[in-house]
C-alpha cells in the first residue's frame, strides 16, 4: 500500500510518498481502508518534533490522526464490527498512520460513520469533535446557562466546540478575524470578538469556562476573564504534572513539565482557578455520543478544503498555515 512517511523530525522537510507493508493487525483491531483521512495541526507538531518527548515515536511514521473508511479485516477478538462496515475514528496515539491507504484501528476507538455525512465529512470530525466533548463535556461539565470562552473559532475544534455548547445551552463567546464572523455567527456564537481589532480581556468578564488554544499571552489573559471558581482548559499547553503522570512519562519530563506550567499554575491557585492541560485520548464510545448529535442535526461539520491523496504535504502545509476555516481533509479513495 502507499503511504506518506515521516523520516526525521523536521518543520520543513515534506513527508515521503512511499509503498510500505500492510498494517500489522492485531486480535482486538479492524483494518480500515481509508477513503479520507482529517489534517490537523498535531501532525505538524509530531512531525517537527514538538512532541517528541511526550510521544516518543519510532521512524520513519506515517502520520494522520482522523480516519473514514471501510472495515476490510477483523482481528480474532473484534466483536463490534465487520467486514464492510462504514466507520470512523481516530486511532489512539502510537496507532495512528491514516495517511495511507490502510489503518489497523483497535474496535473501542472506532464508531459508525454518521449516515448522513460522507466520508470525507466523516472524517473531519474525530480528533476535533473528541476533544471539544473531552475539554467541555467531561472534564468542564459545562451546563446549560453558563458561560464558556472558545478561542479560535473558525479553526476545526472552534468550529465543532461551539456548536457542542450551545446544544448544551451554554453562552458562547470566541475570536475569530472580521472575514469569518459570518460563520462562527451561523454556529451559534453570541459574543464575537474580532481578535485583529479588539481586546477580548476588555469585552468579557465573569466565565465560567475557557478553552485555550492559543499562546501565552492570550493564556495570561485568559484567567482574567474567568470568574472566581471557573476553569481554564488549554489545549496547547503548558501541560500540567497531572497529565505527565497520566502518560507515565519518566522523571525528567515530569520535572520539565512542572516548570512549565508552574506560572499559570500559580496565577489560577491566587485567582481561585482551576487550570488544566488536555491532550485528548481515542474513544469509540464518545465517538459514538457524537454520532447521534450529529444524525440528529445538532452539530455539522464545517469543512475548509478537501486535498487528493496526492497532495497531503500541500494539505498539512496549508492547514500550518492557519488560515483553514474549520477542517482540511485528505480524499484517499
Amino acid at each position: 500500500m502507499k503511504a506518506f512517511l515521516v523520516d526525521r523530525y523536521s518543520k520543513k522537510e515534506p513527508m515521503r510518498l512511499a509503498d510500505v507493508s500492510m498494517p500489522e493487525l492485531r486480535d482486538n483491531e479492524v483494518l480500515i481502508e481509508v477513503h479520507a483521512a482529517g489534517v490537523n495541526l498535531l501532525d505538524s507538531k509530531i512531525k517537527s518534533g514538538e512532541f517528541k518527548l511526550i510521544l516518543p515515536y519510532r521512524l520513519p511514521l506515517a502520520l494522520g490522526h482522523d480516519v473514514a473508511g471501510v472495515v476490510t479485516r477483523v482481528g480474532s477478538r473484534v466483536r463490534q464490527f465487520s467486514v464492510g462496515d462504514e466507520v470512523y475514528a481516530r486511532p489512539a496515539d502510537h496507532r495512528i498512520g491514516s495517511f495511507a491507504q490502510f489503518v489497523a484501528v483497535n474496535e473501542n476507538d472506532v464508531a459508525p460513520k454518521p449516515k448522513n455525512l460522507t466520508m470525507e465529512e466523516a472524517a473531519s470530525i474525530p480528533l476535533v469533535g473528541l476533544t471539544a466533548w473531552q475539554v467541555l463535556v467531561e472534564r468542564a461539565h459545562l451546563k446549560k446557562a453558563q458561560k464558556v470562552f472558545i478561542q479560535a473559532g473558525s479553526g476545526g475544534v472552534g468550529t465543532f466546540a461551539i456548536q457542542l455548547a450551545k446544544h448544551i445551552g451554554a453562552t458562547v463567546a470566541t475570536t475569530t478575524s472580521s472575514t469569518n464572523i459570518d460563520l462562527v455567527k451561523s454556529l451559534g456564537a453570541d459574543v464575537i470578538i474580532d481578535y485583529k481589532k479588539d481586546d477580548f480581556e476588555k469585552v468579557l468578564q465573569n466565565y465560567d469556562v475557557v478553552l485555550h488554544s492559543q499562546d501565552a499571552a492570550a493564556l495570561q489573559k485568559s484567567l482574567r476573564v474567568l470568574r472566581p471558581g471557573g476553569q481554564l482548559i488549554s489545549i496547547s499547553g503548558p501541560p500540567d504534572p497531572t497529565f505527565a503522570s497520566g502518560i507515565g512519562a519518566p522523571w525528567f519530563v515530569r520535572l520539565i513539565v512542572r516548570l512549565l506550567s508552574a506560572k499559570v499554575r500559580k496565577e489560577a491557585v491566587r485567582r481561585n482557578l482551576k487550570y488544566g492541560f488536555l491532550f485528548m485520548r481515542a474513544s469509540g464510545q464518545q465517538l459514538r455520543e457524537l454520532t447521534r448529535l450529529i444524525e440528529d442535526g445538532a452539530i455539522r461539520p464545517a469543512m475548509d478544503r478537501v486535498f487528493p491523496f496526492e497532495q497531503t504535504n500541500e494539505a498539512l502545509a496549508y492547514v500550518e498555515t492557519g488560515r483553514a476555516k474549520g477542517k482540511v481533509v485528505v480524499q484517499v479513495k
